[in-house]
């Protein structure tokens, strides 16, 4: 999960390109009338750039390691903070070193602020880690500078030997480190040595002596 800042950037960049490309390349055709668009209000309330249905794979280090699917990627680059948007949802795969989905994130909405290097994942937000452990939450946020992983609400952990729920979830970047407040769950209980009998005669050897 580590650099996907630096390559999304690149990746949405090369987008601008061509569009800027396609409006150079293309121009409306021209005659001698001038058409004047109606008054959209306020520039800033408005996406700078909007790509719509974006499946995208993204490297790290010049190898592939993540899809990232969207159906509408918003930027806003006149607002204070600037932000990209996901409002209709934002599903990204991490692949391992033999291209094989290892790990996960999805959300109904998300959003990511440029200047604070901070994700904002809201709504039916699903994760699943390196360990193969799924987090469940409404609200998670991602520090890219602090490299932490944090929610202040409701959270549920389902791994293959415990469960987890509670509040205040906090985490390493690999979401393999963390701990969670006023939790409670499942736990195994390891396997113990039976409970040792006596022996059934013992008493009525004692009683005759």
């Amino acid at each position: 999960m580590k650099g996907l800042n630096i390559h999304l950037t690149h990746t949405f960049s090369i987008a601008a390109v061509i569009t800027a490309a396609a409006m150079l390349l293309f121009p409306a055709c021209s005659d001698n009338q001038q058409h004047t668009g109606l008054d959209i209000g306020e520039r800033d309330s408005l996406p700078t750039l909007r790509s719509v249905g974006v499946s995208t794979l993204v490297s790290d280090s010049g190898i592939i390691r993540y899809k990232l699917i969207t159906e509408v990627w918003d930027i806003y680059d006149k607002k204070e903070p600037q932000y990209w948007a996901f409002e209709k949802g934002l599903f990204l795969e991490r692949f391992n070193e033999s291209f094989q989905v290892d790990a996960f994130i999805s959300a109904d909405t998300a959003y990511f602020y440029n200047n604070k290097h901070l994700w904002e994942l809201r709504s039916r937000v699903l994760v699943k880690n390196l360990k193969g452990e799924t987090f469940k939450t409404s609200l998670l946020f991602w520090d890219m500078q602090a490299h932490r992983i944090y929610s202040p609400a409701y959270m549920e952990i389902d791994g293959d030997t415990r469960q987890l729920s509670g509040y205040n979830f906090s985490s390493n970047e690999q979401m393999t480190d963390y701990i969670i407040h006023s939790s409670t769950g499942l736990f195994p209980l390891e396997d113990t040595d039976p409970t040792p009998e006596p022996e059934p005669n013992i008493f009525t050897e004692e009683g005759q002596e």
